[in-house]
């Protein structure tokens, strides 16, 4: 019992070093190229260096840090092209999740827990769009693609998709909130949000190759949002950590 509490405690502390260091490097307190160490990250956080050793081991796998030869790690720049390719590899492996739902069905209850989130997202943009509670979209949309991974049945399919959503701005909400005052935008839910029912519609009629097709069709919203953020300098200050993208 002891033994299992050691072990829960150090990966709580391991977590708590992953966002902490995440959130320095998204929030541009540690600039690309520094130097990253255990001791300095250890001091910065309030955390012992065995959970910062574990976090920095795991953010150079997400491909956030990158390790420097004579030790530590430093901050990574991006391209533009990195980024579209992490978009671009989340949605083959959520089209393939909505697949194998489709193809291999899901159970009664979990269809319907499924179409109901997608009802709940429908009475939250199907409002004016000024009106539109953004925050409230954002933690719906991440919960339905949270709920399509496990709906593929496969262990592997759903892990790796947790891995890419790592993948510095893969996530399905990666530029949202910097374009909350662009009409042009809000409208554009409208679509993203016809793309979450016809998912839903292809998995529950059992059609594999369409419900694939739109889901890797949804995920290229982002990087039409990318796109539309990096032409403005403004709305890529609003983006935590779009600044270690380069053009």
């Amino acid at each position: 019992m002891a033994q299992e509490a050691r072990h829960e405690k150090g990966s709580s502390q391991t977590l708590k070093a992953v966002l902490g260091v995440r959130d320095l490097v998204f929030s541009g307190s540690i600039p690309p190229g520094e130097r990253l160490s255990e001791v300095s990250v250890s001091e910065k956080l309030g955390l012992s260096r065995t959970p910062v050793r574990a976090a920095l081991a795991r953010l150079e796998q997400e491909g956030i840090l990158e390790a420097i030869p004579s030790g530590g790690y430093s901050v990574r720049l991006f391209t533009e092209a990195d980024v579209i390719d992490a978009i671009e590899l989340r949605g083959v492996l959520e089209g393939t999740a909505a697949r194998l739902a489709a193809e291999r069905g899901v159970t009664s209850a979990r269809l319907t827990a499924f179409k109901a989130l997608v009802a709940r997202l429908d009475e939250v943009v199907e409002v004016p769009p000024e009106t539109m509670d953004l925050d409230d979209y954002i933690a719906l949309n991440a919960e339905f693609h949270e709920m399509l991974g496990t709906l593929s049945g496969s262990r592997i399919v759903q892990r790796e998709i947790e891995r890419v959503m790592n993948l510095p701005f893969a996530g399905p909400s990666a530029f949202l909130k910097a374009q909350t005052d662009v009409p042009a935008f809000r409208a554009s839910l409208g679509v993203g949000q016809a793309q979450h029912r016809a998912i839903a519609l292809a998995i529950e009629m059992r059609e594999g190759s369409r419900a694939e097709s739109v889901t890797r069709e949804h995920a290229r919203l982002a990087r039409l949002n990318l796109d539309f953020v990096m032409k403005d300098r403004t709305l890529i200050e609003r983006v935590p950590g779009l600044m270690l993208v380069t053009g």
